[in-house]
């Protein structure tokens, strides 16, 4: 087998010698983890986790058509593992370490199939933001549903509240500052670290709701406001950059819009490598 550091070379890449095919080209998770510089593999490990979420983020895109898992046996041990699509490991190597250099080298690798159709996905952080999104979303149902039985009637008043307290302005005000349209919601205009500090003030409100019983329209926004102040204080102390002053980013539908692309794109070049094949 190749010396690792070859598998995602640009002029000989081993990575292509290593492919499966059983009607699509597919490679074992627990394989690629290796290649890209991790010592131990697990099926829930963060690359693996981050790629699937992303995938799972992107409307019309089935997750198992690229991740397909399998019992496989290594000796005699079984252990769960995926079939990844070439698509998939372009998410797996995107949401890994790149401070490990085959990560860096699979970056590259996957970025000169991808440089002809991508204009906004360039980087990790492009990656995070699909997922952080996606967490965002989840948090923010169940805050609403707990803030809703809880008593808030008027749940746009308390939403606000949260922005305030977090950005020292009203939600109005921070489209008006970052040239948001219309009545979009920041959110999806945020980058990596504004969605990061958005996350915290989003389920530490909601858990100071819970585990204070708190109750009523007026005390809730009340609870939104402090949350947001609180976390607005944490990052004044850390040195952090203030959230009203970190630049709006390309809308996160754009980036999504073109993994699909990438994901038809990436599933053509293996068709072509399956008709030569045969040929």
């Amino acid at each position: 087998m190749s010396d690792i550091g070859s598998y995602f070379d640009a002029e000989h890449p081993a990575f292509e010698d290593f492919y499966h095919e059983n009607g699509q080209i597919y490679w074992y998770a627990s394989d690629f983890i290796h290649w890209l510089g991790y010592r131990e593999y697990s099926p829930t490990m963060q690359p693996i986790n981050k790629a699937m979420s992303v995938c799972l983020s992107i409307p019309s895109i089935i997750t198992a058509d690229h991740f397909r898992e399998e019992v496989r046996y290594l000796g005699r041990k079984p252990i769960k593992d995926f079939k990844l699509s070439r698509f998939a490991c372009y998410l797996v190597s995107m949401n890994a370490d790149v401070k490990k250099v085959q990560v860096a080298k699979a970056q590259v690798y996957f970025a000169a199939f991808t440089a002809s159709f991508q204009e906004y996905v360039k980087s990790h952080e492009d990656m995070e933001r699909v997922w952080l999104r996606k967490d965002i979303s989840e948090g923010e149902k169940s805050l609403a549903s707990t803030a809703k039985q809880a008593g808030v009637v008027r749940y746009d008043y308390f939403a606000n509240k949260g922005y305030m307290g977090l950005y020292n302005m009203s939600i109005h005000k921070i489209r008006e500052l970052k040239g948001i349209p219309g009545r979009e919601t920041p959110l999806d205009y945020m980058g990596s670290e504004e969605l990061g500090a958005n996350i915290f003030r989003i389920t530490q409100t909601n858990a100071k709701i819970k585990r204070e019983n708190i109750r009523g329209q007026h005390d809730l926004e009340q609870a939104a406001l402090q949350v947001g102040q609180t976390v607005r204080n944490a990052i004044r102390e850390t040195g952090g950059t203030m959230p009203e002053d970190l630049p709006a980013e390309v809308h996160v539908k754009k980036i999504k819009s073109e993994l699909k692309k990438t994901s038809k794109e990436l599933n053509k070049a293996d068709k072509k490598l399956i008709k030569k094949k045969k040929k």
